[in-house]
């Protein structure tokens, strides 16, 4: 066979989002059957309320669709069904929730409180907003670099809010909320993401320092002590949001963040060392010095020896729940404390079981996968860590809440993403898939392919030679 008659395969890169589509479809499906299913268990009838639901979570989501669509084509098209999913389960198990509040007050002869899940489906329509506005207006990722150190003083300045007197306000023993024209807003959950963008841009440009200098002791190559400044700042920062604003979660999450980024940057095993130690011994200094903080140690070592504990009541719960739970609605996961909010894990683990649990955390895995997927076809350092940085936060704060639900570490102060009530963490978390998805349509959008050479063009080069 000739040079000449061999045919060349042309691979014609496939943007996805009718796999997309097909996706959004099941997720709304699912999550409006268990809203419906909720209703027809508690109620004995199908929730008036249903098709405001399906057509809010519906047509949200058809939006969010449609925009990447124009805006973003080549995006990963599972990260968006993935956040439907877990923001219409929120929304059922929420429901689920104020259903059975208003029984058991109706019970003592009390007037129900106002239901949270229309507000939650307020929230949820917020945060689409802050997607739409995320996808149309950044068009490139890399124009984020310019904002480094701005992005790094925002996340700082969003850290200190809650301190000052008259703005911040101390909720469930943590001053991380702050109260303007009538609503709370917790800025934490927006200087996450302003900090990982601080992150990414300051070790693009300091990792080689960062990687090459320092010295060898017992087969670890170990940082320069000059080259110390970065993490030191980084965990005293983290040690003030644990000390002034008695938020264990979020500090946890800063740290963890800033030294996983660091170590994946330089490659080097040292920096985890260093930084863990450095936890460690914060972490002890926090818990011999600072009452909060003994308090939620000694409640994670026995939380039994609380009458009506939070986490004695949410492991009742799932123990209770067993290996299939007891069904969507025959629970009490109302029972728990905080049950829509801080302990929304307990209470699917209580109706779906521990089957269903690991289905909701097969979810966030698969955020998490697509993102460091993300994070390795990105073809610029800075969208790698941004990548990386935004998925660990996922990876992080899950770990954080269902290590603390189920005892494996102290309970923190941390909202499940998409599902846990709270506006300010719904939208962010939206903000944060609108991030992924932009540098995934850079990551999977094909190149320009180079300009053709002619054959004179190369038998002149091959004469050169």
């Amino acid at each position: 066979m000739s040079i000449a008659s061999t045919s060349v395969i042309q691979i014609i890169p496939r943007t996805r989002r009718g796999v997309e589509l097909l996706l959004l479809v099941i997720a709304i499906a699912v999550s409006v059957g268990a809203y419906v299913n909720i209703g027809i268990t508690v109620q004995d009838k199908v929730p008036a309320s249903t098709g405001y639901y399906a057509a809010g979570i519906g047509l949200l989501a058809l939006i969010a669709h449609f925009a990447l669509r124009y805006r973003a084509p080549y995006a990963d098209p599972v990260l968006l069904p993935c956040a439907v999913l877990l923001n219409g389960l929120g929304v059922a198990m929420i429901h689920r929730i104020d259903l059975g509040l208003a029984i058991v007050a109706e019970a003592k002869g009390n007037t129900p409180k106002a239901a949270a899940a229309p507000q939650q489906i307020t929230w949820t329509a917020v945060g689409i907003v802050l997607f739409l506005v995320v996808i149309l207006l950044i068009r490139d990722h890399r124009r984020l670099q310019a904002l480094t150190y701005t992005a790094g003083l925002a996340g700082l300045v969003l850290l200190v809010l809650p301190l000052i007197p008259g703005l911040g306000v101390n909720l469930n023993g943590a001053r991380i909320w702050i109260r303007l024209a009538g609503m709370s807003f917790q800025p934490g959950e927006f200087a996450k993401i302003c900090l990982v963008v601080f992150f990414a841009g300051y070790l693009v440009v300091k990792r080689d320092v960062l990687t090459l200098a320092g010295h060898r002791f017992l087969g670890l190559d170990l940082p320069r002590a000059r080259d110390l400044g970065p993490i030191g700042i980084a965990w005293a920062v983290s040690l003030g949001v644990l000390v002034f604003e008695s938020d264990l979660g979020s500090s946890l999450l800063f740290f963890g963040l800033f030294l996983f980024l660091l170590y994946v940057s330089t490659e080097r095993a040292g920096w985890l060392i260093i930084g863990g130690a450095l936890f460690v011994g914060g972490a002890f200094f926090a818990y011999t010095t600072f009452g909060h903080v003994h308090r939620r140690v000694t409640d994670w070592l026995d939380p039994w020896a609380i009458d009506g504990g939070q986490v004695k009541l949410g492991l009742m719960g799932q123990a209770w729940g067993g290996i299939l739970g007891r069904g969507l609605g025959q629970g009490h996961p109302e029972a728990t404390l905080y049950a829509q909010s801080d302990m929304i894990i307990s209470s699917f683990a209580e109706e779906l079981g521990l089957t269903g649990l690991i289905a909701i955390l097969l979810v966030y895995t698969l955020i998490i996968e697509r993102g460091l997927r993300t994070a390795l076809g990105c073809r610029d350092i800075f969208g790698k860590l941004i990548a990386t940085g935004l998925a660990m936060s996922f990876a992080l704060q899950v770990f954080v809440i269902v290590g603390g639900v189920t005892g494996l570490i102290p309970l923190t102060g941390l909202a499940t993403p998409f599902m846990a009530l709270g506006g300010t963490s719904l939208v962010a978390n939206w903000a944060i898939i609108a991030l992924l998805l932009r540098i995934s349509d850079q990551a999977r959008r094909p190149q320009t392919p180079a300009a053709p050479v002619s054959d004179e063009t190369i038998a002149m080069a091959v004469q050169k030679q």
